[in-house]
């Protein structure tokens, strides 16, 4: 049951039935994110104001430069996260490895591994556009009792049990999914509490936006050149309308609510494309499936992909049905 003006705990604790385990750890968990979220959401809104906007001096484990509040919000999500005896393992887009933990008395006993991009398009505080966290949440495929492997974080999309995006922008919202449908909240600053805005959200079947940094199209394979002029044709519903913002979680939240397609394909000098598979295009995955949506990697489902490494990429097409089939029309 969902109704307006609904805090995000009132739905969390109305909709924990819907989970297959039941023990009130998943709440818990995106009780967690909630709370660092707003934690992350204070920062970002007095970029302009201290010196935590700019690069930090250091280049994470894509070899991408890390701006401070990058940093800052990593350090935010894994406190909050490992102080809470809930998860037993993390792994962040800005770390080399896998974090272990142990739990208060040393026992492993957790059950949820979190994968995350603690800040998507940092690049774009220094100029006051909307950023993003997304996350990822499975449960362990090792035996409960012992310290977490690799394997626990390498399953495919289709394993996960939840998945969200929070967007710090003119408004902050929290967006999840649990498998039940995609909701979103929005954050009251004045009371520091998230309330359901955005109930049962849904892509169109269709739409007429299509985002991707053109800038790229002579790398672009030929499918996705072959699109993007598809788009500009003046025929029928066409042209559509180009809108890229640069900050992934920008450009799928609007492309869902307003109907749309977001490409970040593979190109010449990038052939396995330049976005996360564990960190961004999963857990964005799951919410577009979640909302109606469908997303591809040109040729097959995002989520049935098996991971072989934790920092893996992979070409990214996803948003309304019809558009990423025409996509896929193409591709072959």
């Amino acid at each position: 049951m969902t109704r307006k003006n609904q805090t995000l705990g009132e739905f969390i604790i109305e909709n924990q039935k819907d989970f297959p385990y039941a023990s009130g750890e998943l709440s818990r968990l995106i009780n967690s994110i909630r709370l660092a979220a707003k934690m992350v959401n204070h920062e970002v809104n007095k970029a302009g104001l201290v010196d935590i906007t700019g690069a930090a001096g250091e280049t994470n484990i894509q070899g991408e430069d890390q701006q401070k509040l990058d940093v800052l919000a990593n350090e935010t999500f894994i406190n909050t996260l490992t102080n809470r005896e809930i998860v037993c393992g993390i792994a962040s887009e800005e770390n080399d490895e896998f974090i272990t933990i142990k739990g208060q008395k040393n026992d492993h006993r957790n059950n949820y591994v979190v994968l995350m991009d603690p800040l998507d398009g940092s690049s774009n505080i220094d100029v006051n556009v909307s950023v993003g966290t997304i996350f990822s949440i499975y449960r362990r495929v090792t035996p409960t009792g012992t310290p977490v492997t690799l394997e626990d974080f390498l399953q495919p999309g289709n394993l996960q049990v939840a998945a969200g995006y929070i967007i710090y922008g003119t408004s902050t919202m929290l967006v999840y999914t649990t498998g039940h449908g995609v909701n979103g909240f929005t954050l009251n600053p004045a009371l520091g509490t998230y309330y359901l805005s955005h109930p049962n959200m849904r892509f169109p079947d269709d739409g007429t936006i299509y985002s991707v940094n053109e800038g790229n199209y002579i790398h672009f394979p030929q499918g996705i050149k072959d699109y993007i002029k598809y788009c500009q044709e003046e025929k029928e519903d066409r042209p559509y309308t180009s809108r890229y913002i640069g900050s992934l979680v920008s450009d799928i939240h609007r492309n869902m609510i307003k109907g749309g397609i977001y490409m970040y394909p593979s190109t010449s000098t990038s052939p396995n494309g330049k976005l996360r598979l564990l960190y961004e295009c999963n857990p964005m995955a799951f919410i577009t499936e979640q909302a109606g949506g469908k997303a591809s990697d040109g040729y097959r489902r995002i989520m049935d992909i098996k991971p072989t490494e934790l920092h893996e990429r992979t070409p990214f097409i996803c948003g309304s049905k019809n558009m990423v089939e025409k996509v896929e029309s193409f591709m072959e």
